[in-house]
């Protein structure tokens, strides 16, 4: 298997959902597409920042009407439909369905049609760049992707290769994070964010209670349950 990884860097105007990010610094968001034929495909979206920043990409996050596949000037012509799979504090997860695709230039349509076999997509979106990486089973075509995403960007949009690598593995933490309960998730993350990991500590479990209006008992078992879930993965993943 082969690891394709490239970025594709936005002007501020040239895509009004990319806008959001360069926008809004808090707001990150990780996808995986899928696509075995070129007239079909989905993504799992999660996206993740500050509440404000959250209720502000909303709007086009949910919209099926909104084209956030297409990397040219044209939009693409299919079905979409879209479900809201978590909506959390300070995430969100979208599922899209993209169906009888009659003409679309989006990153996996354009690979599923010039690259042999099976894909796999991970999607990155932070500020102004959206970072791809592709799984692909043989590299004989890269060279020929490569030159057909660059061909076909819409004003605005550069692009920029980073690697082609062989792999062994490929790891993804977007699916595995709904293991960790939304509530145990949104207290390790305000924790983080307030230095509660910081030596010596910024926060305290009182002034983090208080700030969520919580019990310090509640903060601290969700807090415990959240870091003890993280620290069986990553036992499990070194065993």
């Amino acid at each position: 298997m082969y690891d394709f990884s490239f970025e594709i860097t936005y002007d501020a105007g040239a895509d009004e959902y990319v806008d959001r990010f360069i926008d809004r610094e808090s707001l990150r968001s990780e996808a995986i597409y899928s696509c075995l034929d070129p007239t079909e495909l989905w993504a799992l979206e999660s996206v993740t920042g500050d509440p404000a920043d959250l209720t502000a990409v909303d709007e086009l996050l949910l919209d099926e009407s909104v084209d956030r596949e297409s990397i040219s000037d044209r939009a693409c012509r299919a079905t979409r439909t879209t479900s809201l799979m978590a909506n959390e504090r300070r995430r969100r997860v979208a599922f899209t369905y993209v169906s009888e695709i009659e003409y679309c230039e989006a990153v996996p349509i354009i690979a599923a049609k010039n690259v042999d076999g099976g894909l796999l997509f991970e999607q990155v979106r932070t500020g102004d760049t959206v970072r791809w990486r592709v799984l692909v089973q043989d590299d004989s075509k890269i060279g020929l992707l490569y030159d057909t995403l660059a061909a076909k960007l819409g004003e605005g949009l550069s692009f920029s290769f980073e690697h082609l690598t062989e792999v062994t593995n490929w790891e993804r933490g977007l699916v595995s994070g709904a293991d960790i309960r939304a509530e145990q998730r949104e207290i390790l993350t305000i924790a983080v964010e307030r230095g509660y990991f910081e030596t010596p500590r910024e926060v305290t479990l009182e002034e983090l209670a208080t700030d969520l209006e919580l019990p310090r008992s509640t903060v601290s078992y969700r807090l415990r349950r959240a870091t003890a879930e993280l620290a069986k993965r990553f036992a499990d993943r070194e065993l």
